[in-house]
């Protein structure tokens, strides 16, 4: 199959903003505001929704219209949000970002009552609530607000805690990642020219197969996070003291307790992914042993653990990217690769990379109503293949649920949120394995197991970290850069064993690192690829489970992730699950060693 002529490599933000206007924005707003005001004046007044089923159902009927025609942090929102994704240095536009933000915080601020109220019904009438028929597609809702309940403040307390949000924490994280945007290095071209190189392109060069270029991005990559540490100090302490405030406030247990309660999921659920894979480190240790000999080293350098190994076609163009992606969506499902075409024909990939644009790779989704959005830092690296599959299985998965799912449980539990993305991922990689010969197979195994091990093994690692650094700051009230780095290296280690080196340096890779900020979700990463090993496997022992499969990805956050993972026979409370994923990935382990040994590489 052809690739989709035609496609656009920049945003088109039209859908979200037809003008920027002030006039066009203005009226915007007044209707979002008035909608807001409806809202308010006939809800917040009455308590018989609280009473009744049959008037609740009405109530949230209405409060999901709102939020499927505008919701607090509406189209304007979305629209500068990407617009400062792709220049974080632009004044201008951060201006209208604290601008639209604070509009939408009055919002919120507005409609907390609603939320606030329903959680706080009597425990004694809560299963009448949620085993009503009238309330079934709200009924995990319903189920999510009843646990929040206990630790929820006062409604002017929790409009205060909303207010400050924003010069508490997301201005502190985008100062640090404006800063490093910001930053270029002069560094030499292969051919021996200088050229001024981004941040995100010295990240992507820490990874090329010439040694020589690689450790010159490392060593420009270290120099710019120690120029930016004294900040990052100050910006992670200070939003570790915001969330301590918060969590004191709120009498949470644990620093990862409004997480899990958001996501849907349990302590134990957590502790026990994390304790199974924590358990089996003894894996990604082997991993590393092997990679370290295949390249004739005593010790990888810290910033050579994803070096890729062995002779694979090292340029991708972005048409042959796409290309190929194609081809595997189309296999797997019709409907995956209609959607791949239609993003990349309606201007809702933004591919390049450029000067202050935002590191990596994400995919933006906030209301159902508006388009999702894909963001790419594109490098012609068989890297960012993967990447494009990654990131076209979120925009799949939210493209599935947005015709049977209302506004409210149009969303993935952070638990969950993985899957789809590592379920294209895999395949992607499973195609260029099936065509290769065993030099490019034995290269492309230990692709894949790098692609196991970082989101396995180095996430738990990475909550490990998180879980350490925030206790150490609640016992002694500040963490200084030289502790943060000892922490952050201590577990980068334990992952890692003895075959990379913790090189100087590395211990400030926490300053980057944007999933450190968004608290305790990097648990994720391990629990979704686990999960979608074991969707794979189904799929690999009868196709026709696409259609279960898809019924997950439909299902969004209208039940917990347990039970839509029951229904597919799979239990994710039982540690057995995640270790018997590990043991695959410990299985392609062994293959991989007995193919290097047969090829004479170790």
């Amino acid at each position: 199959m052809q690739n989709p002529i035609n496609f656009k490599t920049k945003w088109d933000l039209s859908p979200l903003l037809p003008t920027t206007d002030d006039g066009a924005i203005n009226k915007l707003r007044a209707k979002q505001q008035a909608a807001a005001d409806d809202f308010v004046s006939k809800w917040e007044p009455r308590s018989d929704y609280l009473e009744s089923p049959e008037v609740l159902k009405q109530a949230l009927d209405e409060y999901e219209k709102f939020h499927s025609e505008f919701s607090c942090y509406g189209s304007e929102w979305a629209y500068y949000s990407l617009q400062g994704a792709l220049d974080q240095s632009d004044p201008e536009i951060r201006a209208k970002q604290n601008l639209v933000g604070d509009f939408s915080t009055r919002l919120k601020n507005q409609l907390a009552f609603f939320e606030l109220r329903i959680a706080k019904i009597p425990e004694s009438k809560q299963k009448e609530f949620v085993e009503s028929s009238d309330l079934f597609e709200y009924q995990h809702l319903l189920e999510q607000l009843f646990s929040q309940a206990r630790y929820l403040l006062s409604e002017e307390a929790e409009k205060i805690l909303n207010l400050k949000a924003a010069p508490a924490y997301s201005q502190w994280v985008q100062m640090t990642s404006s800063f490093l945007a910001k930053e270029t290095r002069a560094m030499k071209t292969k051919d021996g020219k200088s050229t001024e190189r981004s941040f995100s392109e010295i990240m992507n060069l820490l990874s090329d197969t010439n040694k020589s270029i690689r450790d010159d991005a490392a060593v420009n990559f270290n120099e710019i996070l120690a120029n930016n540490v004294d900040v990052a100090e100050a910006e992670l302490n200070a939003i570790l003291l915001n969330k301590k405030i918060d969590d004191d406030l709120r009498k949470t247990p644990r620093p990862d307790t409004e997480r899990h309660i958001e996501d849907g999921i349990t302590h134990y659920f957590v502790d026990t992914l994390l304790e199974a894979v924590s358990e089996r480190f003894d894996v990604s240790h082997r991993y590393y042993e092997l990679k370290a000999k295949l390249f004739g080293m005593d010790q990888l350098a810290y910033h050579e653990r994803n070096v890729p190994y062995g002779e694979i076609k090292s340029v991708y163009t972005f048409d042959q990217a796409t290309g190929l992606v194609s081809n595997v969506f189309e296999k797997l499902d019709p409907e995956f690769d209609e959607i791949f075409k239609a993003f990349l024909q309606n201007g809702q990939v933004d591919v390049f990379a450029k000067k202050g644009k935002y590191l990596g790779a994400f995919c933006f989704t906030h209301r159902k109503d508006d388009p999702t959005y894909l963001l790419l830092n594109h490098t012609d690296k068989l890297q960012d293949v993967l990447t494009i599959a990654h990131e076209f299985g979120h925009a799949i998965n939210y493209e599935l649920m947005r015709p049977v799912q209302n506004s409210l449980n149009f969303d993935t539990s952070k638990a969950t949120t993985e899957v789809a993305s590592t379920f294209m991922e895999d395949f992607v990689l499973e195609e260029l394995l099936s065509n290769a010969n065993d030099e490019e197979k034995l290269a492309l195994m230990m692709m894949k197991l790098n692609e196991d091990i970082s989101p396995i093994f180095r996430q738990v690692a990475a909550y490990r970290f998180e879980l350490e650094l925030h206790n150490e700051f609640r016992e002694q009230g500040y963490v200084s850069k030289e502790q943060i780095g000892e922490i952050f290296t201590k577990h980068m280690k334990s992952y890692m064993g003895d075959a990379v080196e913790q090189s100087a340096g590395s211990q400030n890779w926490w300053v980057y690192w944007s999933h450190f900020r968004s608290f305790f979700y990097v648990y994720s990463y391990a629990s979704g690829l686990l999960i979608s090993k074991s969707l794979q496997n189904m799929y690999r022992r009868d196709n026709s489970s696409m259609e279960r499969i898809k019924n997950f990805m439909r299902a969004g956050t209208s039940r917990s992730p347990v039970e839509i993972f029951a229904d597919l026979g799979i239990d994710i409370l039982d540690k057995q699950f995640w270790l018997d994923g590990i043991n695959q990935t410990q299985s392609l382990l062994k293959e991989t060693e007995q193919l290097a040994k047969e090829l004479g590489k170790i």
